[in-house]
């Protein structure tokens, strides 16, 4: 994992293999690169005006050996129009340098990129997203690769982020740890979802949180298994399971970080390591990318350790119940009821609407911690894709200063969710003859019907839905988990310990 330091002083003097500065169209050039500019007697704005750069968002050309400069190396960096440069394309800007880096011999860098016309705080966001961005763009999946054939020869190990004013450079500072924390989440998030369904089961992933709780000395792991669930008479779980040879595993990661008699705020993942759809198989093309069902969990599970590296101050629980969903001989059928932790009964009419089958044990679960909130996260529905596409997440929640709240920290973190309906009237398309719900609610708005479902183990406590189906991971060319929402729940953590603004 790239190390990042806090670095101030005279740009020119700085020592460092490459120092990053930004051009923008019309080939102008930022207040760092002017600083430098005037380091050289004018010769960097020179190879500016000769240079084939625009200044387009992401592009980049490499200098080397300018007059009057420490640095080995200067690479520019377009950053578009100045009015322009807000934070999507400063991240666009950062994470073509960084490639750059990654294909060089540099190793180390100084950035010094110029601030997003629209960042008006002391540099926090910035210095954070510098720092979340590039580690985003290092990760490799390596786990079971006996060659990484595409592995950097020299791969950025160091990048340090200059701060043109000394006072500001405590505020920097500590966005630079909270960065690397949620970095760390993202990235452990990440490498449970890449990793295959044969060795991400659930016993694994709550080895994986069990390995958490003896490596932090706040945080306390319990892992109920099947025998456990059955006296808890969690029955929609454990039906789940039913066809699979993996035991289902309830995963309990227990931080204490606040006052004993605070009440923890509960973060519910959806730990579905496999999902072939059970009797109701999915289609073979793409069922491969089945193996990040789990990825609720895992963001659970980040999220949970990047609380333990800030030292949060709050009290947290996750719960992360984790399954297979698989034909079998004991496997649920279409048309099978069964009772829930909550004794309300369900009509099984899809198995693969087993999500939720799963969530609603885990939440019925979560009333015994008196919780202050609980936000569960799931894959739930490929309806939320189709409504969504990749970019937000959908919220369901009736509580709006919850809703607004987690609306502001997914666009603080870059993490961004859409509010959808959670309304009454959606209730009856879970009407059955044969039990208390059926588990689906036909074609039309199967992401709300889905959180309509989830709501009705809710009603004891505040309560938020994510529905991450669209945003845990990526496919095609560039397939792979992306750690969201880990970034989004540790902003709305920072914020309401008082450690950000934007508190509760």
């Amino acid at each position: 994992m790239v190390k990042f330091r806090i670095k101030t002083g005279d740009l020119a003097k700085q020592k460092t293999p490459c120092i990053l500065i930004g051009i923008f169209e019309g080939r102008k050039l930022s207040e760092p690169a002017k600083a430098l500019d005037e380091a050289t007697g004018g010769r960097l704005g020179e190879l500016v005006k000769k240079a084939d750069l625009s200044g387009e968002v992401g592009s980049t050309l490499m200098l080397y050996d300018l007059p009057g400069l420490a640095c080995e190396r200067v690479l520019l960096v377009g950053c578009g129009k100045r009015k322009e440069l807000g934070r999507e394309p400063f991240r666009k800007a950062l994470g073509a340098a960084v490639a750059v880096l990654q294909q060089g011999q540099a190793g180390a860098a100084l950035c010094a990129l110029p601030r997003p016309a629209d960042d008006t705080d002391d540099r926090y966001s910035m210095t954070r997203d510098i720092v979340t961005t590039a580690a985003d763009k290092v990760y490799r999946y390596t786990k079971t690769k006996s060659e990484d054939k595409k592995a950097p020869k020299t791969p950025l190990q160091r990048l340090d982020i200059w701060i043109d004013e000394a006072k500001l450079e405590p505020s920097a500072t500590t966005a630079l740890l909270h960065g690397q924390a949620i970095a760390a989440g993202i990235a452990l998030a990440r490498e449970l979802g890449n990793l295959p369904g044969n060795v991400c089961t659930p016993t694994y992933l709550a080895e994986q949180a069990l390995a958490l709780g003896e490596r932090y000395e706040p945080l306390t792991t319990e892992i109920l298994e099947e025998a456990d669930m059955a006296e808890l008479r969690m029955g929609s779980l454990l039906s789940v399971a039913s066809g699979s040879r993996q035991p289902a595993k309830l995963i309990l990661m227990h931080y204490s970080g606040g006052n004993p008699q605070d009440k923890p705020l509960v973060l519910v993942g959806k730990g579905l390591t496999f999902d072939s759809g059970g009797i109701s198989i999915k289609p073979a093309p793409e069922m491969d990318e089945m193996k990040f069902d789990m990825c609720g969990g895992a963001a659970v599970i980040g999220t949970l350790l990047a609380a333990c590296e800030i030292g949060l101050p709050l009290n947290l629980i996750g719960v992360v119940p984790a399954s297979e969903n698989l034909p079998g001989g004991a496997a649920n059928k279409p048309g099978d009821i069964v009772t829930s932790m909550s004794g309300q009964t369900i009509e099984i009419l899809n198995t693969d609407a087993e999500g939720r089958l799963i969530l609603c044990d885990a939440l019925t679960y979560s009333e015994r911690f008196d919780p202050e909130l609980v936000i569960d996260l799931a894959t739930l529905t490929g309806a939320c894709v189709i409504a969504l596409g990749r970019h937000a997440s959908g919220l369901f929640t009736s509580d709006d200063r919850l809703a607004d709240e987690i609306i502001a920290a997914g666009q603080a973190a870059a993490d961004r969710v859409w509010r959808m309906p959670l309304w009454e009237d959606y209730q009856q398309q879970l009407d059955s003859n044969f039990a208390d719900m059926a588990n689906v609610g036909g074609r039309e708005a199967g992401a709300v019907t889905a959180a309509c479902f989830l709501a009705r183990y809710t009603k004891a406590y505040r309560w938020a839905h994510l529905d991450i189906a669209g945003t845990a991971w990526l496919s095609g060319k560039d397939k792979g988990a992306t750690g969201r929402p880990v970034g989004l729940l540790t902003q709305l953590l920072l914020a309401r310990a008082g450690l950000i603004g934007g508190g509760h």
